[in-house]
């Protein structure tokens, strides 16, 4: 009974959930891709643009930005109008900031547009595991969260390729232009296929003071960190912006603490599996970052592998990783997320240990053989750890939790890049005069960052750990 709201009468092979996931897993396919497929074209958008290559880098930096600070607004917004509703308008709302970024003449006009089209991504990112968690039960729930989770993997870590390809060929508009009939098409298929909501007799009203205190502080907080390593992390702006942020971050959660119709419910980090599955998603996804940043440098600086060489052997971690999640879904249905996440994070700590022994001289199979090991850990991860995250909320939270998990991820891949390229730019400059080339420097540096993701990870696992003690009291989507 908990599922007929959103079934019709009739059931065709439009209802069908794996046709559901299928259109799911495009919608989440396309917003991951476009959070790196611009890295490639902005020396050529550059250029044609007449920009500084510094300022052309807020065509990646404000999609990122407003993505992180209006996930869990969407994710809000979408538990009181309907999550297949808000989610089919990120379809068309993503074709359009695509369609403008594509005509973009100006630089702000650009970058304008990537918001446009970064509000799109949003209403995609905070509804589709709460969709799948919905048109789901709990025996294919893990597998599905599987195939999400090797969407959200290919599309994070292919946009490089896809994007080099495409501006080869064809220019850089074409990275903008291919979303425009994949957005519609998804508009128009979702219209039919995603199953409908239920009608809210009692509508709350909207946390629009709370909305705006989280969308500053999280801003200017990312901001900081993403320009702390050019900024210097001791200089005025850095401790001033950050102290700032914090600021207006607390009182975002003193206000949802007190006021009636919360933006974001934080009772719900009370639920142990949920806290959890968020924590060590975050640690995760930053730890992962090191090497999504810094490998393709390894690569290119110390081994002197060509572009696309480098982009070919990167391309080995979202491959496995796109056969493992989903098997890895399907067995967390079977027996559970704890050992399979506890397990994958183990990989990934090991994995990291085993960078450190790479030489100046690695042929591409014995990197890619490295890259893979990471693809296995995050596919064991990342699959039941989703699938446990919305598994413990309440049907009508899942909006909320599938906006703030999608959030986790975003903070870690912000989180991650400026961290690590911090600590490896820092390193770098200390060992140079100590080293005898360039490349054993960037060698020992590499060693450094990859040590401290290994302890990232490992405090994954501690946290993960306690799962076992707080397995038993997770609920069920169906329950209210």
């Amino acid at each position: 009974m908990a599922q007929e709201h959103n079934r019709p009468a009739k059931s065709t092979w439009l209802t069908n959930p794996w046709v559901i996931l299928a259109n799911v897993s495009l919608g989440t396919f396309m917003s991951t891709l476009d959070g790196s497929i611009a890295n490639v074209a902005l020396p050529t958008i550059a250029g044609e643009l007449s920009a500084p290559i510094h300022v052309v880098q807020w065509v990646l930096t404000a999609y990122l930005l407003t993505i992180c600070a209006t996930l869990p607004i969407m994710g809000k917004i979408s538990d009181m109008f309907g999550r297949s509703r808000i989610y089919n308008y990120g379809f068309l709302i993503f074709a359009i900031g695509s369609a403008l970024c594509g005509i973009s003449g100006s630089l702000g006009l650009l970058i304008g547009s990537r918001i446009l089209q970064a509000l799109g991504a949003a209403c995609l990112m905070s509804n589709s595991q709460a969709i799948i968690a919905e048109v789901f039960s709990s025996k294919g729930r893990g597998r599905a969260m599987g195939i999400t989770g090797t969407m959200v993997s290919l599309g994070s870590l292919t946009g490089p390729g896809i994007g080099g390809i495409l501006v080869e060929h064809l220019g850089w508009t074409s990275i903008f232009w291919i979303n425009v009939p994949i957005g519609i098409f998804g508009f128009i298929a979702g219209w039919f296929i995603l199953p409908k909501d239920r009608n809210r007799k009692e509508q709350q009203p909207f946390d629009y003071t709370g909305s705006t205190l989280f969308m500053v502080g999280m801003v200017a907080f990312l901001y900081v960190i993403s320009g702390g390593q050019d900024w210097g992390w001791l200089s005025p702006t850095v401790w001033i912006g950050g102290g700032l942020s914090l600021v207006v971050l607390i009182l975002f959660y003193l206000w949802e603490k007190r006021t009636r119709y919360p933006m974001l419910d934080f009772t719900l980090y009370r639920i142990p599996a949920f806290a959890i599955g968020n924590i060590t998603a975050l640690l995760s996804f930053v730890a992962l970052f090191f090497t999504n940043v810094l490998m393709p440098f390894y690569m290119h600086d110390v081994l002197g592998f060509s572009p696309a060489k480098t982009g070919y052997t990167m391309m080995v971690y979202p491959l496995v990783m796109a056969v493992v999640a989903p098997i890895s879904g399907w067995l967390s249905d079977k027996i559970g997320s704890y050992s399979l996440t506890t397990a994958g994070l183990l990989v990934n700590a090991l994995a990291f240990g085993l960078l450190n022994t790479l030489s100046t001289n690695e042929s591409a199979w014995m990197v890619g053989l490295h890259l893979g090991l990471f693809g296995l850990g995050g596919g064991l991860f990342q699959s039941p750890n989703n699938s446990s995250i919305m598994g413990s909320v309440s049907r009508d939270k899942l909006g909320t939790a599938g906006g703030l998990n999608a959030l986790v991820r975003n903070i870690g891949m912000v989180l991650g890049t400026s961290l690590s390229i911090s600590i490896y730019s820092s390193r770098l400059s200390y060992l140079r005069p100590l080293s005898s080339g360039e490349p054993e420097a960037a060698l020992h540096a590499l060693h450094t960052v990859f040590w401290t993701a290994m302890g990232i990870c490992l405090l994954a696992l501690l946290v993960s750990v306690q799962r076992m003690r707080v397995k038993p009291r997770q609920a069920k989507p169906g329950h209210s």
